[in-house]
């Protein structure tokens, strides 16, 4: 079910509220982009500056405005357990295909602790569950150890990897199977991560060049590497400038030159400076985005 490209989806704000409106007019936009799932409310959704009221309202959105067409994920992460464990009940409540779930951050839970967490969300839902391992944020690492023992778990489906490391990817399919879906968390070597055996990427850049991420995508699934390669040298700018600060901000103003949102995020989130916007404007010339 979860493969290819699947954006990380940025949460539209209007004068600081939830633009529902604009959100739907996304998925729309995603489906016909040719978007092979979306991430609902993940960090790039920015979940750490919604209440936890909007937070299940947007992901009750996006899954009944999806209505099936393609799968939803629903960001489902906290290092508190008993939270994460309220939002993937949520999730399952309103029909979402999967949750995403990362590392618990800033108390750094041992390698124990890490199985103790996954192993109780588990137990407490139904749904595919996917870990996002990211240490940059997070400051744990999962072990490939750790990720083998949770791989166990037939609900343990799946992994965000945003370690920058490609060879995690031949390391966890060793000990978690050929069959654990792996998929990349940073767009830049996304193509790499396919070849190395990962399945697809949940992406930022996504938000700003769906189709071409999508056709990036197919192109490593069925073995074509000089069109990923081609792909790739188009987008590369892209990946790049839209890092230059908090992906977000950058997805953000990027789609705004493209009229599909207001260039709006919450504190303590401030809109992209004017030399990264020059940056993200000749970036999206070069993928031919812009004129």
């Amino acid at each position: 079910m979860f493969h290819g490209s699947i954006p990380a989806l940025v949460t539209p704000f209007k004068n600081g509220e939830l633009d529902l409106d604009t959100l739907k007019r996304l998925i729309d936009w995603h489906v016909e982009e040719g978007s092979h799932g979306i991430v609902a409310v993940g960090t790039t959704g920015e979940s750490p500056t919604l209440s936890h009221p909007e937070h299940e309202l947007v992901v009750q959105t996006v899954v009944e405005h999806t209505a099936g067409r393609i799968p939803v994920i629903a960001g489902a992460g906290s290092n508190n357990t008993t939270e994460s464990i309220r939002l993937v009940r949520h999730a399952q409540e309103v029909g979402a295909d999967g949750v995403l779930v990362v590392t618990p951050y800033y108390n750094k839970p041992t390698q124990a602790g890490l199985i103790a967490h996954y192993t109780a969300l588990h137990e407490a839902c139904d749904l595919p569950i996917i870990i996002y391992n990211i240490p940059g944020r997070s400051v744990i690492d999962m072990a490939p150890a750790t990720m083998g023992e949770l791989a166990k778990l037939p609900r343990i489906v799946g992994v965000k990897d945003a370690t920058g490391d490609l060879s995690r990817v031949p390391k966890q399919r060793i000990t978690c199977g050929s069959d654990f879906i792996q998929l990349s968390g940073e767009d830049a070597t996304a193509l790499g991560f396919n070849a190395h055996g990962g399945r697809g990427c949940i992406s930022v850049t996504a938000n700003v060049a769906p189709r071409l991420c999508a056709q990036m995508q197919e192109a490593t699934l069925a073995g074509d590497y000089a069109e990923a390669l081609a792909l790739t040298d188009r987008l590369m700018p892209l990946h790049e400038a839209v890092f230059l600060e908090p992906g977000v901000m950058g997805a953000k103003y990027a789609m705004s030159l493209l009229g599909l949102i207001e260039d709006e995020v919450r504190l303590p989130l401030t809109p992209v400076s004017e030399p990264v916007r020059a940056r993200i404007r000749d970036a999206m010339r070069h993928a031919g985005l812009l004129n």
